[in-house]
Order: C-alpha cells, then structure tokens, then sequence
C-alpha cells in the first residue's frame, strides 16, 4: 500500500469513528452537515488548567470569559491567584491535583518533560476525562525524551505519558502572543488544528477552540498529529482554516 492510500485509509477510519458524534465539527477544515450540535449549544463546563503559564493562563481568561467555571494551577500559586484575580468571576486558583480533579475536562500545558509527572501523579483525578494536550517536545529544554517523541509524533508519544485519558492534541501550533491579541479578531479567525481518537473529546475540545476565539480545524486520530507538530509547515504562525488546509494538504 502506497503511502497516499495509506492516508486515505487512515481518513476513511477517522470519519467512521467521528461520525455523528462530531457533527458541527471543521473536519479537515470543512463543516460536517449539521445536526446534534456540539456542546456548541452552550453547555459551560468545568476546566482544570494543569500548567497556567502563558498558555495556560491566557485560555482560561479567554474561558472564563465564555462562561466557563477555570481552575488555574501551578505549584507555585502566588502566580495564579493574582492571575485568578484578574481574571476575576469564574477563575479561581489551585493546586495540579486540584485542578486536575476539579476538570470534567483538563487542559495541560507544561514542559514536555513534565508529563510523565503529569501523568503518574494525577492518574486518579485525570483517568477518563478529555485531556487537551498543547505540549511540544524540545529537546534542548526537554532532553532526550523530547527527541524520542519527536521521532514518534506527540500523538503517538502522549498517550504514553497520560495513560486513561481521552487525549487531543490542542493548540501546540500557535504562540501564546497569538493566543492572547487574536482571539475573537475580525474576518477569518487563527484556524486551531486538532487531533484525536476519542469522538467525544474532540467535540469538546472544538466547543472550547470556538469559545476561546478560534476555528478549529480536526484533522484527524491522534496518529496525525505528527503533521502539525513543531518543525511542520503549520507549527509557529497563526494560520487561517484556509492556509491551514493548505499548509497540511488536506483539500479545500
């Protein structure tokens, strides 16, 4: 099998797992018919932020803000109670654990490194729960496991430092400068490619890309995640859904 019947393949499975689950959802960058809208409708959630640094931090404001209930972490939490306070109604401060108990969905944004940690200590609490992964392996920060995840694809490697979680790989591409001054903007949105094995999750997760100001663009199961990992043509600028498609070669 050549390696574009591969990917056609590989399509043809995703599509048949998202199915009606992922109805309202930007596959590939083209609107599925709609029908069961997706959490769309409104439905505000829990989120736990594990890791509110820059990232981090500026979705939950921008969750917050879409009336969402945040619970921002960080071990250390002087940081995250001003950055709660700011923010102020719906955001509050906690600890990992608690956030990551706190979550009907979790959002985890922290050097690639620490998701091992992430991963044994929070099992418990994280075990089920859609997970949003934005983290990139980089291996002058991270160390040798950072090349290994590389070479694999974070979609592929992820899972194995978040065992029993519903993972999707989530606004890794895009700096949080972007993140922060282009949410909600004008004309067409920063497009925010997703990938994911769990129907559900992903519908979550696009319910949360909208609510944060963003187009989200599904591009398929947690394998094709490696093609807007760091060093893609997609990682590092804040494309629309149109360059998006483009810039992965997955059809208008």
């Amino acid at each position: 099998m050549g390696a574009n019947d591969a990917r056609k393949r590989s399509r043809r499975e995703f599509l048949k797992l998202a199915g009606a689950a992922a109805a309202g959802v930007v596959m590939a960058g083209r609107p599925f018919a709609a029908g069961a809208a997706p959490a769309a409708a409104g439905r505000a959630m829990k989120i736990g932020i594990i890791g509110s640094g820059k990232i981090g931090g500026a979705l939950g404001g921008h969750w917050a803000r879409a009336g969402h209930e945040v619970l921002l972490s960080a071990r250390n939490l002087g940081p995250v109670r001003k950055l709660a306070a700011e923010i102020g109604h719906k955001a509050r401060a906690g600890t990992p654990r608690e956030a990551a108990a706190f979550g009907e969905v979790v959002l985890v944004s922290v050097p690639y490194a620490a998701l091992p940690q992430v991963g044994r200590d929070y099992a418990a609490e994280l075990k089920g729960k859609p997970v949003l992964d934005t983290c990139n392996p980089i291996p002058r920060r991270d160390g040798d496991m950072a090349a290994a995840a590389r070479a694999k694809g974070t979609g592929v490697a992820s899972p194995g430092y978040l065992p029993g979680v519903r993972l999707v790989r989530a606004f890794n591409t895009v700096s949080y400068r972007a993140i922060r001054s282009e949410a909600h903007r004008k004309g067409e949105k920063v497009a925010i490619p997703l990938a994911g094995d769990d129907a559900e999750a992903l519908r979550i997760a696009v319910q949360l890309v909208q609510d944060a100001g963003f187009e989200p663009v599904v591009v398929g199961g947690l394998a094709r995640a490696v093609e807007f990992d760091t060093g893609t043509p997609a990682y590092g600028k804040a494309l629309t859904a149109r360059e998006l498609r483009q810039r992965l070669k997955i059809g208008s």
